[in-house]
């Protein structure tokens, strides 16, 4: 079916025929695209575009003078573990800290959503069969490569739109490059997702590529900035995330850094399309290699843990990799603060009022547990992408029942999420380079929360795959409190929203044990009739 699909595409639509017959049916792919992604876009733009629009208000409420922000950028250019963190300061406005603060995260953040969207609709898409079936009619070869691109290509011109109109306030060419500069980063990890998209088989092995990818040059640039004070590294330079540092936004515009952006999406589109026209549907480059069952996958844990092992050591390794990034920005911490009060009072309420060094510890602490809140529903919700691609109903037809079969997947996602706040405890210690019993602790603590946002994952997937990535929502709000709520002076009760800020303030803090143990039995209550919701609904297919 797949060659005769594929065959047919290549005949009529393929190489040998017009460039517009390549294309037929892309406009409407775009638009089953955009309404498939109608709730996951806006999410993701909203967040990312709030995150960027609301730090010049949270800025100027801890540095109100020009002499003080001035201070910091000058404290900021002489500690290289700051740098690795957040890149050099180029302008002391309001706007270039903006965009020193914050301009880093936002196209990393670009990236993920774009290499999200493009493997959604290209790999993802033909691993679950439809792209076949949509083949055999009047689409073009490269019609739903195309249409993956546009959709990214719609979401980042969004976010670009919102940050250039959100900043315009702190000069409108500054938020004009910075709204680009994400863009054109989130454009490149777009295009970079199309290219993995053709040589793997798998949806989530692409995701994970790309994503290793764009972890890649998060440390390139990291290592560069920590070297050298002015952004001019090599390794800066090799980094599409280094390119939008050094567009220099609010301190003197380098435009023609966007011709870089500009010539890796044009090389890397031309790759994709090229490979696209190469290949059958559904095959690629680089086959899944056929492994034994006999052994391996004699049971329903075993299974899960084949299908999730990658995205486990993935997040395991990216959190030994910030762990030691945050420790060693530690020791900073009292300089980062300096005499700044309003500084000093964002930290203790994120982090308590132990110490800045204890409530700087405790407020990465909280920030490596609602990122794990991420990990959690992503391992959830691999119920959801089992279900609805029909690959859950072959192994619900043998002697496997629907507790057993999601009891392996959320020992995964629950274990996995104390695996790896160990790994980013021990990774914060290391970095550090003291305290790790201590630290350790302060992450196990963080678990309760995290189980809690996961808890929520599997009500909602019990009751309805159709609501399920509503969990997703919930993980990223949580994160945006933690992230800007102290910052922008939020009120307790709004703060108190979020699980984490029950949690006590470790380490340094004093340990009570009423809040991890009322959000454990939450996260075990919602997770009990998300189970019995699961198993008297029916299975669905799409």
């Amino acid at each position: 079916m797949t060659a005769v699909a594929s065959g047919t595409s290549g005949t009529r639509f393929g190489v040998r025929a017009g460039g517009s017959r390549q294309l037929a049916g892309t406009w409407t792919l775009l638009r089953l695209a955009l309404r498939r992604d109608r709730v996951m876009i806006p999410l993701w733009v909203a967040v990312i575009g709030l995150m960027v629009v609301s730090m010049p208000g949270s800025l100027e409420s801890v540095y109100s003078t020009a002499a003080e922000r001035a201070d910091v950028a000058r404290q900021m250019l002489t500690n290289s573990s700051l740098r690795a963190m957040y890149g050099p300061v180029f302008g002391d406005s309001v706007g270039g800290l903006t965009a020193w603060r914050i301009g880093t995260y936002a196209g990393v953040f670009a990236g993920i959503m774009s290499l999200l969207v493009v493997v959604r609709h290209t790999r993802d898409e033909e691993e679950s069969g439809r792209q076949e079936m949509v083949s055999a009619g009047m689409v073009g070869r490269r019609a739903p490569l195309t249409s993956a691109l546009l959709a990214a290509l719609v979401a980042n011109a969004a976010l670009a739109l919102i940050i250039t109109g959100g900043l315009a306030g702190q000069g409108s060419s500054g938020a004009l490059a910075l709204g680009l500069g994400t863009a054109g980063v989130g454009m490149v990890f777009a295009t970079m997702a199309a290219i993995v998209a053709q040589l793997t088989e798998s949806a989530r092995l692409a995701k994970g590529l790309t994503g290793g990818l764009l972890g890649a040059a998060f440390v390139l640039r990291a290592a560069g900035d920590s070297s050298v004070s002015d952004g001019s590294s090599v390794l800066t330079w090799l980094s599409p995330v280094g390119w939008l540092e050094n567009l220099r936004s609010f301190a003197g515009e380098r435009w023609w850094v966007l011709l870089l952006f500009v010539a890796a999406v044009a090389l890397q589109g031309l790759i994709a399309y090229d490979l696209a026209g190469r290949r059958d549907v559904g095959m690629s480059f680089l086959p899944t290699r056929p492994g034994p069952a006999t052994g391996r996958l004699g049971t329903a844990w075993a299974l899960a843990w084949r299908l999730q092992r990658g995205s486990v050591l993935g997040w395991s390794l990216g959190f030994l990799a910030a762990g030691v990034a945050f420790g060693g920005i530690t020791t900073g911490a009292t300089d980062l603060v300096g005499d700044n009060e309003r500084t000093r009072e964002i930290i203790e309420r994120m982090g308590g009022q132990s110490g800045i060094t204890d409530a700087f510890l405790a407020t990465m602490v909280g920030m490596l547990g609602m990122v794990a809140a991420l990990y959690v529903v992503q391992s959830v919700l691999r119920l959801h992408a089992e279900e609805t691609s029909q690959r859950a109903e072959p192994v619900l037809a043998n002697a496997v029942g629907r507790l057993r079969w999601a009891s392996g997947h959320l020992l995964i996602a629950f274990g996995g999420a104390t695996l790896i706040m160990l790994v980013g405890g021990l990774g914060l210690a290391l970095g550090y380079g003291q305290d790790l019993p201590a630290i350790l602790g302060a992450c196990l603590v963080q678990l309760p929360a995290i189980w809690t946002i996961g808890g929520l994952a599997v009500l909602l997937h019990g009751v309805s795959p159709t609501v399920a990535p509503g969990a997703w929502g919930a993980a990223g709000a949580v994160l945006l409190l933690g992230w800007i709520g102290p910052a922008l002076d939020l009120p307790n009760a709004l703060l108190d929203l979020s699980p984490f800020g029950h949690l006590p303030k470790l380490p340094g803090g004093d340990m009570t044990w009423t809040p991890v143990l009322v959000l454990t039995g939450i996260a075990v209550a919602l997770v009990g009739v998300g189970l019995v919701a699961l198993r008297r609904r029916d299975l669905t297919t799409g």
